[in-house]
Parts: C-alpha cells; sequence; structure tokens
C-alpha cells in the first residue's frame, strides 16, 4: 500500500527509513512490504538454489540473487525495488549497491497484501524498464504467471502442477508443485 502522503519521495528516503523498515519505491511512491510467509521463502529458496545449481553446472556466467537485493531499474532515484529473485546476466549492472539496471529475470512470490503490488504495478515497471522475462509465482491460486516482455505476446499461466520452462534457460524447467 503507498503511503497515504502524495508526495515524491526519493531513494534517499528509503535509506533513511528506521532500521529493519523494508519498502520499495515505485515512481515516487513509497510501498511498504511485509514479512513473507514460511511457503514464500522455501519458494525463493528453491527457485534460487535450482537457478544457480544449473547456471554453476552449465558455466554460465549469470548471477541470482534472493531479496533483500537492491535493483535500481531506471537512471533516477524513483525507482527501488527488492525482487524476490533477480537473475542478472550483464556483471557491468553489478555494484556494491546492488543491480543497476534491469536484471534479465525476476521472480516475484504473491503474497495476499501484494496481490497488486506484483501483478499491476511491478509488471507494468518491469515490462518500461527492460526486464526481459518476469514470473509472479502465486501459491494461492496454485499458478505461476510468465511474462516474456522480449517476445512481446500474452503472459503464459502454467498450474503448479506442470512444468515451466525458463526463457533465458531453455533447456531449464521447474515443477512448483516439488518444491512445496
Amino acid at each position: 500500500m503507498p503511503l497515504p502522503n502524495e508526495k515524491n519521495y526519493t531513494i534517499e528516503d528509503i535509506y533513511a527509513l528506521p532500521e529493519g523498515q523494508r519498502a520499495e519505491l515505485i515512481n515516487g511512491k513509497i510501498y511498504d512490504m511485509a514479512p513473507p510467509s514460511r511457503i514464500h521463502q522455501k519458494l525463493v529458496m528453491e527457485l534460487s538454489a535450482t537457478i544457480r545449481d544449473y547456471i554453476r553446472n552449465n558455466g554460465g556466467s549469470c548471477e541470482v540473487y534472493p531479496a533483500p537485493f537492491a535493483v535500481f531499474l531506471n537512471d533516477d532515484d524513483k525507482n527501488y525495488v527488492e525482487p524476490d529473485i533477480s537473475v542478472i546476466c550483464d556483471k557491468n549492472k553489478l555494484t556494491d549497491r546492488g543491480c543497476e539496471g534491469a536484471p534479465d529475470l525476476i521472480i516475484e512470490i504473491v503474497s495476499p497484501s501484494s496481490r497488486h503490488m506484483d501483478y499491476a504495478i511491478k509488471n507494468s515497471l518491469y515490462s518500461s524498464s527492460g526486464v526481459r522475462e518476469y514470473w509472479i509465482v502465486d501459491p494461492a491460486k496454485q499458478r505461476t504467471t510468465v511474462y516474456r516482455y522480449v517476445e512481446d505476446a500474452a503472459p503464459i499461466i502454467t498450474p503448479f502442477d506442470r512444468p515451466l520452462r525458463f526463457f533465458i534457460y531453455s533447456d531449464l524447467q521447474v515443477v512448483m508443485s516439488e518444491f512445496l
């Protein structure tokens, strides 16, 4: 939920938040982040490990970062996000602050409090910022919605019990139900 104040915030405001308070900044609006559930964390762990192991076993150069990991999507001070999982293949985007630019793959695990944020607000932001592939993993609905922005196609919706292929790694697939 955005804070009620209509002020335009900056990344400086994010860094000024009290210790331990997590929030994201999208188009100058601050959105507080609720603590994740156990299932949320399990999915983040399993997916991150699966992608990392695939990269290692295939001599890949991309890197996987689970939240909290700072992503500065645009060259401005109005957008700062912490995707649940970020995969970055261009190491020039990696700095001590986090990722400066769009990751190749972003995965968000939907929670009841983040539904509108993940499906609408972040989808629009990621699409316009150069993210190649965006997954919305929805445990409540037992489905994953995949946007492959580089293909400019309709989203792919896959039930948790069906194999799901990655765009950036065409020979890697997962079945979400195996992680639960």
